[in-house]
Formats: structure tokens, C-alpha cells, sequence
């Protein structure tokens, strides 16, 4: 499992010019997932990213988590994420999951985001969207299980 994880004062998810899924403050998660992934992995991967302390605190210091913040998150399915780019000119994305294995992670996922008491707002898996984030910082941060 991988995630990009980019700070966002605002940010927003459209699919055919309709907006699905914002949030005013926050992360934005883009998310993939590749063979062998579990929910070791998602429960992994949800432990960091709840408490990855880069929310500036009082001092200006990054030393607060999204939980300290009361932050939302923006999850983006993301298969590319796995492009294998070695060779040729063309991505490979071998290395990414089948979406019939891939979905129910990404849902699980979220779910488990949300129970952590995270209000998430995503996209529509599988769909061809459009991102608009406003990267604060800017804070961009890539993590793998």
C-alpha cells in the first residue's frame, strides 16, 4: 500500500464537472494499493497518517496531528501511484492491484478512517476525476506500508 499525503487548506474532487467530495482543512490522501496488500497494511498505514504530526502548532512548528487539528481527509484512489516506469516511455502498472481486489480495500479503508472518528470525503473509485488541492506549506509526504 502507498499513499501520497499532501497538507491542504482546501480541496476538492470533481467527476463529469460535479463536485463529489471536499474539505475546507486537512490532508489530501491519494491512494494505492498493490498485490499482497492487507488490512495490516491499512491499519498500518491509518496509525501514521492519524498521527503524523504536520500540523503547524502555536509556535509555528510542525507538532500537531490530524487528530490534534480536527482535520478531515480527501481520499483519492490512485492506481498509478504503482507505475512502474523503468522501462520504454510507457508506464507499466503490473505492480498496481486489480480493481475488483482493489475497491474493497480503498472502502475498507476509508471505513476505518472514519471510525477513528475522521470525517473522509473521496472520490468514486474507478471513475476519471478531477483534484483540485491547495497544498499548504507546501507539506507533501509519500508512505508505503
Amino acid at each position: 500500500m502507498k499513499v501520497v499525503i499532501q497538507r491542504s487548506k482546501k480541496s476538492s474532487v470533481s467527476v463529469e464537472s460535479l463536485i463529489v467530495g471536499s474539505i475546507d482543512h486537512g490532508l489530501v490522501v491519494l491512494v494505492g494499493f498493490t498485490n499482497g496488500d492487507t488490512v495490516k497494511d491499512i491499519e498500518y498505514i491509518i496509525n501514521k497518517l492519524i498521527n503524523l504530526r504536520i500540523f503547524n502548532d502555536e509556535a509555528g512548528l510542525m507538532n500537531k496531528s490530524l487528530i490534534d487539528v480536527k482535520g478531515n481527509i480527501l481520499s483519492i484512489s490512485q492506481f498509478t501511484l504503482y507505475a512502474n516506469t523503468l522501462k520504454g516511455r510507457r508506464p507499466s502498472y503490473t505492480d498496481a492491484l486489480n480493481p475488483i481486489e482493489a475497491e474493497p480495500l480503498y472502502n475498507l479503508f476509508n471505513e476505518m478512517l472514519r471510525e477513528n472518528n475522521i470525517n473522509v470525503e473521496t472520490g468514486i473509485f474507478g471513475a476519471e476525476m478531477e483534484v483540485q488541492i491547495t497544498n499548504d506549506g507546501p507539506v507533501t509526504i509519500v508512505m508505503e506500508s
